[in-house]
């Protein structure tokens, strides 16, 4: 019996027969409104993290709305997905779950499930001027325009009295060309003892964009949903695929899949290292990082054809081979990336007036990473070891797993140390990846076959989820969730007790993706 079946079938009481395993990596268990409280209740005292929530219309023979909930516990590889009817309504599971609070919003807009008992009912991407009634994943809407309310009222932001404090709203249109968002902050002088963060000023409808699309066509949508996760979200979504169908990866084409990844890793991580410098006004300290992340977009383009390795990976394996002298060039490449790559750290360090604006700054506290199912460098900065290669090793990472840094402080020095090592790290994985590259083909097909399937993998920025359902072959729901996602809360509270001038600087340690949340 599935290790994680036999536990929680004793903690909720019902035979393991209940549980259904259909592939590696996601236990399944439907259950009905009475029991659900319980169930819910149960997997907060056994510690499980909230993954994901999402709804689905018409799934299988049922009719009306389906919800599930994926949870997650340390030590254990599988997912826990609930699935219950919500029949309009459904308790909320907040106060047990922090994370779920976006997750029920969304939710709640896309679909218009209500969820008793929730501590905020607010919209979340459907903006004050969309009309009420208007939900636009439920599948009677087909697109189209939208007739916008011209007396829609104000978003309601958490409301700070007191003598001295002044409200600053910063965005959602900024200086930089950047994605929208606003950041509403409460502050006495220059310190900070609120922030309220509001995204979804963009959102494109990529989940309905999916459905009823065949699978290969959704594939630019997943890479769609965030410029430098790119290899992220396409492994994602062809896990999903891969895993309802049964379509076994060539060895080659899984070396492939992380070599990519990892250059993504390696050239988003740069582009965070070198920011944080430059907003502490050493743009001498940054320029390094700067230097080798363009050679790696340099080195992207010349193994895969795109700078951000659009059309990478596809589904079946890679989309793009890699010749024996371009490999050995890497190779070389890479041995001398990593001296070079210490130096510019140490350099950086060395300054105590960057060691003054890093330490102390942006202290993200251990006990948020559960109840903000915080994932990625953000975790592991914050002590708590997060990364889905290890958690949920698939592919090649079941053989060559990471080797991580965990640091406790939680600080914008630990989150640049943690993502310098992890950048580290990747050379090490791509050096080993080149030199075992087996021959042999790189992709491979199979028939798509009709079902659900969840993919999950570690982006730059920590865990991606891809949920596909299939239905008389085409995309009937296509559910996406990024690191972001979450990872947006926990600035909320880093900021707290800093000063205005060092948000930049906590925002850009982070530096998390207003495309990969409004999606």
């Amino acid at each position: 019996m599935n290790e994680l079946v036999s536990r929680m079938s004793g903690v909720f009481k019902v035979p393991s027969s209940r549980f259904q395993v259909k592939y590696p990596g996601k236990v399944h268990l439907k259950v009905s409104g009475p029991e659900f409280s319980g169930i819910i209740s149960d997997l907060a005292r056994q510690d499980f993290l909230i993954a994901d929530l999402f709804a689905v219309e018409n799934y299988r023979d049922d009719t009306g709305l389906t919800l599930f909930y994926v949870f997650e516990k340390k030590g254990y590889k599988e997912f826990l997905v609930i699935q219950r009817k919500a029949e309009g309504k459904a308790p909320s599971i907040a106060r047990e779950f922090p994370a779920a609070c976006w997750l029920e919003r969304g939710v709640a807009d896309g679909f218009g499930v209500e969820f008793d008992g929730s501590y905020d009912i607010r919209r979340l991407f459907l903006h004050e001027p969309y009309p009420d009634g208007f939900h636009p994943l439920r599948k009677s809407f087909h697109g189209g325009p939208v007739r916008l309310r011209k007396d829609a009222p104000d978003y309601q932001f958490k409301e700070v009295k007191g003598e001295g404090v002044y409200q600053i709203p910063v965005g959602p249109v900024h200086a930089g060309i950047i994605e929208p968002g606003h950041f509403r902050f409460s502050v006495i002088g220059e310190n900070i003892f609120n922030l309220e963060v509001r995204m979804f000023w963009k959102h494109r409808g990529l989940e309905k964009l999916s459905e009823g699309r065949d699978l290969i066509d959704v594939l630019p949508v997943a890479e769609a949903v965030s410029g430098d996760e790119t290899v992220a979200n396409a492994w994602a979504y062809c896990l999903a695929v891969e895993r309802l169908s049964g379509i076994e990866v060539p060895r080659r084409g899984d070396s492939l899949r992380v070599l990519y990844a990892e250059l993504e890793r390696i050239y988003s991580l740069l582009g965070d290292l070198a920011g944080m410098v430059t907003d502490v006004a050493y743009p001498a300290g940054a320029s390094p990082f700067f230097i080798l992340r363009e050679e790696v977009l340099r080195w992207n383009e010349r193994l895969a054809g795109s700078r951000f390795l659009r059309g990478a990976v596809t589904v079946g394996g890679a989309g793009h081979d890699v010749a024996a002298p371009d490999l050995r060039a890497l190779s070389v490449y890479l041995e001398a990336f990593g001296p070079r790559l210490r130096d510019a750290v140490s350099r950086v360090l060395s300054f105590p007036s960057v060691r003054d604006r890093f330490e102390s700054t942006g202290l993200v506290r251990k006990s948020l990473v559960r109840s903000l199912s915080l994932s990625g460098p953000i975790a592991r900065a914050s002590g708590v070891l997060s990364d889905a290669r290890v958690d949920h090793p698939y592919g090649l990472y079941q053989k060559i797993p990471p080797a991580l840094k965990v640091l406790e402080s939680g600080d914008v020095y630990s989150r640049f140390y943690v993502k310098a090592s992890t950048v580290e790290d990747s050379i090490r994985i791509l050096l080993k990846v080149i030199k075992d590259m087996p021959s042999g083909s790189i992709r491979s097909t199979a028939r798509i076959k009709d079902g659900s399937a969840i993919g999950v993998v570690e982006s730059c920025r920590g865990q991606s989820i891809h949920w596909v359902y299939v239905k008389d072959g085409e995309i009937g729901r296509h559910r996406i969730r990024t690191a972001s996602f979450f990872n947006w809360r926990a600035i909320e509270h880093a900021v707290l007790g800093n000063i205005v001038p060092d948000f930049p600087l906590i925002n850009k340690s982070m530096n998390l993706s207003y495309a990969g949340t409004d999606l």
